[in-house]
């Protein structure tokens, strides 16, 4: 992408990509087209651990206007390998997949489709692990159960819907809601949203994460996120009761663009350590 491009990103509040991702290089991981309850063409990809086991999945949910080909994803996905399996995918509306995106709502079904990959894949472990808008749709996911995980790590999400209170979330906002905007999203940010509002309004992730236990949650946010200040982590941690732990993360910003490798690697020996380990 070009200096013009991410100038452009950069106006609309959307990171683009950081200079340690732009060094990053990785061969990409094996393409595979799954299928949404709602019949949306969802692309894949799986990459198996560093060290070979076949226990431990990690499910990789991205942030808006991500895909699996980002290479903040793929810099994420190489850190989680050394824990287990990495299954990534592009929401609705983003990258190779089909559909529009509805912003945190039916991404659901995405997350249940690569959940149910990666156990006909045989993993007997699977966790999730979300970013921002991904961040809130793993949370809602573990909540309603259709497709059951073992353990749920939410970063930097959105503890409630419609929320405008930072230069952020007012841009994203006129992005997703304004047709100009749409357009802007389509063509600039290649992420295709739906029209339409939602209608009924879904569950939002600090109902949700009340309903998630006894599923083990990690709840991960900085003190430097620009999008949603400090009060939205409190607010899931204090909504969770007591079963959910919180890290609150000194110099952090927003997502996976800003996830340092220390943090990847602490959040992978979480989900190893909180996964049991199913005995043959």
């Amino acid at each position: 992408m070009d200096a013009t491009g991410e100038n452009e990103l950069a106006r609309f509040g959307v990171s683009s990509i950081t200079s340690r991702s732009r060094q990053y290089t990785r061969k990409r991981p094996s393409r595979h087209i799954l299928l949404t309850r709602d019949g949306v063409r969802i692309e894949a990809g799986h990459q198996g651990a560093l060290d070979g086991s076949d226990d431990l999945a990690v499910v990789l949910a991205h942030g808006f206007t991500g895909s699996l080909d980002r290479p903040a994803v793929r810099r994420a996905a190489q850190a989680f390998r050394g824990f287990g399996g990495v299954v990534t995918f592009s929401f609705r509306g983003h990258g190779g997949s089909g559909g529009r995106s509805t912003v945190g709502d039916r991404e659901v079904l995405d997350v249940d489709a690569a959940v149910g990959w990666a156990r006909r894949l045989g993993y007997r472990r699977v966790a999730t692990v979300g970013f921002s808008m991904g961040g809130s749709v793993v949370l809602r996911q573990a909540a309603v159960r259709e497709a059951p995980v073992d353990a749920v790590v939410s970063v930097s999400a959105p503890a409630r819907w419609y929320y405008r209170g930072t230069a952020p979330m007012r841009r994203l906002h006129w992005v997703v809601t304004r047709p100009v905007g749409r357009t802007v999203s389509r063509y600039g940010l290649k992420t295709r949203i739906h029209p339409e509002g939602w209608d009924p309004v879904p569950v939002s992730p600090v109902e949700a994460v009340g309903l998630i236990a006894p599923t083990p949650l990690l709840i991960v946010h900085g003190d430097r996120d620009a999008y949603f200040p400090l009060d939205h982590p409190r607010s899931l941690a204090a909504a969770a009761a007591g079963a959910a732990e919180l890290w609150i993360e000194p110099g952090f910003g927003h997502a996976e663009n800003s996830a340092s490798a220390g943090l990847l690697r602490r959040i992978g020996e979480w989900v190893s350590d909180r996964c049991p380990v199913v005995e043959t």
